[in-house]
């Protein structure tokens, strides 16, 4: 089964950035993060979630990132999946804080349960069939709107949604050009997606 070690991202200011996802987000090498001032604008193609355990752990989370600069594209707020909001990180990047519950059952925490990493994709179908064809399992897939890969216990699952409709769930336009500022860390090799997403081998980038 493939696994992905972590992602990079490709930032203006990596000392801020880095303050950004330790400090606020709590996060260690699970995201990576490199200099680079590569052209970019508008939606990159790709959101991270960070998944929480219940409503009270996305508010207190979401708030950190708030207080740490990130502007809040979608505040929190109940839906018919559960309970998240959206924010969009100094550096660009944009972050989907959530929680499949709507009920608080325990002491608040920031603890994150699981990341995942969400590519908009031209064609959700033949991703998919490039991703089975680079080594990857699908666990969930819903024709040719959704595909969610089997990671076990990765740091980072990964999922394909239509690009448009990323973009409208996270409350921004679908246009952009330029670089994603992405890399993907993983075993599967080194390859660039058909929507211009870059695979590393995890070692890489292990110096970074």
């Amino acid at each position: 089964m493939t696994s992905i070690a972590s992602v990079t991202l490709e930032v203006s200011d990596r000392a801020a950035a880095e303050r950004f996802c330790t400090t606020a987000l709590g996060l260690g090498g699970q995201v990576r993060l490199r200099a680079s001032e590569a052209p970019t604008s508008g939606f990159r193609g790709f959101t991270l979630s960070l998944v929480m355990s219940q409503p009270a752990d996305v508010d207190a989370l979401f708030d950190a990132a708030v207080e740490a600069g990130a502007e809040t594209l979608k505040p929190p707020a109940k839906s018919l999946w559960g309970y998240g909001g959206v924010v969009q990180a100094p550096d660009g990047t944009l972050w989907q804080i959530v929680s499949s519950s709507k009920k608080n059952t325990g002491p608040t925490s920031r603890q994150i349960d699981e990341i995942v990493l969400l590519l908009g994709v031209e064609d959700v179908k033949a991703s998919k069939q490039f991703y089975v064809d680079h080594g990857l399992a699908v666990a969930k897939s819903f024709g040719g709107k959704y595909v969610e890969f089997a990671t076990g216990s990765d740091p980072v699952k990964l999922a394909l949604y239509k690009r448009r409709g990323l973009a409208k769930l996270v409350g921004v336009s679908p246009d952009g050009t330029g670089s994603h500022r992405l890399t993907i860390d993983s075993d599967a090799g080194t390859f660039t997606d058909p929507d211009g997403f870059a695979w590393a081998t995890a070692s890489e980038n292990a110096s970074l």
